[in-house]
């Protein structure tokens, strides 16, 4: 028996020798470290679940209303707006057709469905999807604040490069200036502003181009009269966008599937009734004939051919809807088949009636089936719009994520579908733009010329970040690297010099757009980073906070005070700010971080992480609440009780894990020499940094009179043996103390304090400067949502603390 108690007390003073040791690193790490350790015990690993046959069929019907839809009216308008100005020759509408076959062919087909689809971000598509991946494959990200365990994340995927491999060489090259990460996130805006100018243009040409068929049926009917009930469908399907997709979204998948039957049993029906030479198409020949027959108005025409893959954006854009392989087999099998006999159906009409060019369309259809065809082509462009402005407001709240937007309300239409949202302001901006377009244009040619150069630019964005992808991503070869950009750049810089011939004709539009768009989104990002690094060079060490003591050298009043702040780690200046100002603060103060990450989602169970800072007796903590892009802060998640749940559990935990630690072990640490002229001093400092906001706040940690004992002295105050034999009895003693307190002190109130910051240009900078941050950024900062509406903050528990900042 003695021998068994000598060696558990040589056991408890081996362990407390290793702590001793394992805490020999610099204090500021020792007091606010990374939570790594915090995050890898959240981990949980998931198993993908394998589909059905039966259940891919299912999932590929139903993807056909949401992902297909703006691809599948196509048919409405591209001849129409290939020929503009007539047919002259039928040999031309041949060389059109086959140029529509190849361009679905290499496009939409063997680029998007097969290759770019797969470069998703956990199954999510779009240019901010793959900057999220290039993200966690590189450090391109403009605000630095990721931390190790952040990849801990089970959302958290990527893969690691290999030292010295062209893929290493290439992510050394992208980090090694700030300039280039700059140049990958414009490129990465551009695209994300014309796909909200894809938002507008969408509804607008599909719409009017379904409503003008009714002048076949009633000639007498002036285009005036369809540009109106253009708008009325238009104010319709904006004013029913707050009810959500899953009212009516069960019709979707039905009428798209219709709509492809029908056109492609009238291009079958064409085809048979007029003549089967249109199929010579399928040869290439027939393309460098058109050319050669057409000279420059045959390469102009490229900005029509290029609306028949208009809407491939979008498909990569929805994919998150459903899983790939089921896509993939619906565009294989059902819509690439449709699409091409509804082509050649048109196209052999048009050989045999050429002076029907302008409404090729709803001439070709059987008189029989006239008006259930305009019923349904009107229903399918509702369908198709309707994907295009749901996609609108998921890329603007993936942006309001990565820092890009201003704050702007979101609304979860769906309980069932947490991911159906839904943007009010941004919503009545969509049908502002969509009624100026249709009214200012009236016709398809226009807004087809404006559409094509949204999605072409979109489509040169996507080139270039799917380069870097399977560059970094994929690690694939640089030679195939090389024959997919190469193939992918020809194909689309072609229909990008034909849409900048047409830039006097409507192209401008898209382009008015996404210069209002990126202007916004430039400003916002450029002032978040530079707030986010005045908070890094502003922030108060941790040492000088738990060197005021016990009390922090304050009234601490009963209470729980959640510090709202962007760091992870230091003392926010909010904080500092506070303290100086005022005579008290909470018994329990946690600083609250709330951050987005390059992922899509933060699993519920790891979305918060809690530390402890300093000895127990302080009553501090911190905790970093964790997001990706697709999360949504919901009223009903209650942020509040999940918080301090969390910090309950933490503190169990704790007590659990280490129950040789003891308050002592920390509080012997510190040799504290607090006076009042120090905190008079602080107090005079904090004035002067009002005053003159361009000084450091660092400065903080020098005005403060204390000396630091080295690590090596921190040891527990009792022996050994009392540690090992008095450890054990008092830890549950010490978890109810600590948890009744903390419920004592939920019970007394619950106080969020957060900045009411002012950002302003610092005095000698540049004029575009000032007028970007003065005045764009003031009027945005000023009509967009507080963080603490966001956050769902009852206004009677918020404290806003004012301050200035200088950028």
């Amino acid at each position: 028996m003695a021998e068994r108690v000598e060696a558990s007390v040589e056991e408890g003073e081996n362990t407390i020798e290793e702590r001793r040791i394992g805490a020999m690193w610099e204090l500021e790490q020792k007091l606010d470290q990374p939570m790594d350790e915090e995050a890898n015990n959240l981990k949980n690993m998931y198993r993908e679940k394998g589909l059905s046959m039966l259940m891919l069929l299912r999932l590929s019907f139903q993807s056909l209303g949401i992902v297909y839809g703006d691809l599948g009216t196509s048919p409405l308008y591209v001849f129409y707006n290939t020929f503009p100005d007539g047919i002259k020759d039928t040999e031309d509408v041949i060389g059109a057709l086959s140029l529509i076959i190849y361009s679905l062919l290499l496009i939409p087909l063997i680029k998007y469905v097969f290759i770019v689809c797969k470069a998703n971000d956990n199954g999510q598509g779009g240019t901010l999807a793959i900057y999220s991946l290039l993200c966690r494959h590189a450090k391109v990200k403009l605000i630095p604040n990721q931390q190790r365990s952040d990849e801990d994340l089970t959302t958290y995927s990527r893969t690691l490069v290999a030292e010295g491999s062209f893929a290493a060489r290439t992510k050394k090259w992208l980090e090694s200036k700030e300039s280039r990460k700059r140049a990958l996130l414009f490129v990465v805006l551009l695209g994300t502003c014309m796909m909200i100018g894809d938002g507008i243009l969408t509804p607008a040409i599909s719409v009017l181009s379904a409503t003008g068929g009714i002048k076949l049926s009633s000639p007498k009917i002036s285009s005036d009269v369809v540009v109106v009930m253009s708008i009325v469908i238009l104010v319709g399907l904006f004013s029913m966008q707050h009810y959500g997709t899953d009212k009516v979204g069960w019709l979707f998948a039905p009428i798209v599937f219709i709509w492809f039957l029908f056109i492609g049993a009238t291009g079958i029906y064409n085809i048979c009734k007029h003549d089967t030479r249109v199929l010579k198409a399928f040869s290439p020949t027939y393309v460098y004939l058109y050319f050669k027959r057409r000279g420059r108005d045959g390469w102009i025409s490229l900005g029509g051919i290029l609306l028949s893959i208009t809407g491939t954006e979008a498909l990569y854009a929805d994919i998150a809807y459903f899983p790939l392989l089921a896509i993939q087999l619906a565009f294989t099998f059902f819509v690439f088949p449709c699409l091409l006999l509804a082509y050649c159906g048109q196209a052999t009409y048009l050989v045999n009636n050429k002076e029907h060019y302008n409404d090729a369309f709803y001439a070709s259809i059987p008189r029989s089936v006239y008006w259930p065809m305009f019923v349904v082509a009107t229903g399918a462009a509702i369908v198709g719009s309707q994907a295009a402005i749901s996609g609108t407001c998921s890329i603007i709240k993936q942006a309001v994520s990565h820092g890009c937007f201003p704050r702007v309300k979101i609304v979860h239409t769906s309980k069932r579908f947490p991911r159906q949202i839904y943007c009010p302001d941004i919503n009545w901006v969509l049908m502002l733009g969509c009624i100026a377009v249709t009214a200012g244009f009236k016709n398809q040619s226009q807004i087809g010329n404006a559409y094509g150069t949204a999605v072409v630019l979109v489509m040169l964005v996507t080139t270039l970040l799917m380069v870097l992808t399977m560059l970094l991503v994929w690690r694939c070869h640089w030679i195939l690297v090389l024959i997919f950009a190469f193939l992918s750049l020809v194909v689309e810089l072609s229909y990008f010099s034909a849409v900048l011939l047409k830039i006097n004709q409507g192209g401008w539009v898209p382009l008015i757009i996404a210069a209002i768009s990126l202007l916004v989104m430039s400003v916002w990002q450029y002032a978040t980073v530079k707030k986010y690094e005045f908070e890094v060079h502003s922030r108060v060490s941790m040492s000088w906070i738990l060197g005021l003591g016990p009390s922090l050298g304050l009234v601490r009043v009963p209470g729980i005070g959640l510090v709202y702040t962007e760091l992870a780690s230091g003392v926010p200046h909010i904080f500092s700010h506070l303290i100086t100002n005022l005579p008290a603060i909470h018994s329990v103060v946690v600083f609250v971080c709330v951050k987005y990450l390059p992922v899509f989602t933060v699993p519920e169970e790891e979305r918060f992480l809690v530390k402890r800072i300093g000895p127990k007796k302080f009553r501090m903590f911190r905790c970093v609440a964790r997001y990706g892009y697709k999360d949504l802060h919901r009223k009903d998640d209650d942020f509040e009780n999940k918080l301090l749940t969390n910090l309950s559990s933490f503190i169990r935990i704790e007590n659990m894990m280490e129950p040789a630690l003891t308050s002592s072990t920390y509080s012997s640490a510190f040799s504290v020499n607090y006076t009042q002229e120090s905190r008079d001093e602080l107090l005079r400092s904090n004035s002067n940094h009002n005053s003159n906001n361009n000084n450091n706040m660092d400065m903080f940690s020098s005005m403060v009179d204390y000396t630091v004992s080295t690590l090596d002295t921190i040891v527990p105050a009792d022996s050994p043996h009392n540690a090992a034999s008095l450890s054990q009895n008092n830890t549950v003693e010490e978890e109810e103390d600590e948890l009744e307190f903390l419920k004592t002190c939920k019970e007394s109130g619950v106080v969020h304090i957060m900045g009411n910051t002012v950002v302003k240009a610092t005095k000698g900078s540049w004029l575009p400067k000032k007028i970007a941050i003065d005045y764009v950024y003031a009027f945005l900062d000023k009509i967009c949502r507080e963080n603490s509406v966001i956050l769902h903050v009852p206004h009677e528990t918020l404290l806003n603390v004012g301050q200035v900042f200088y950028i």
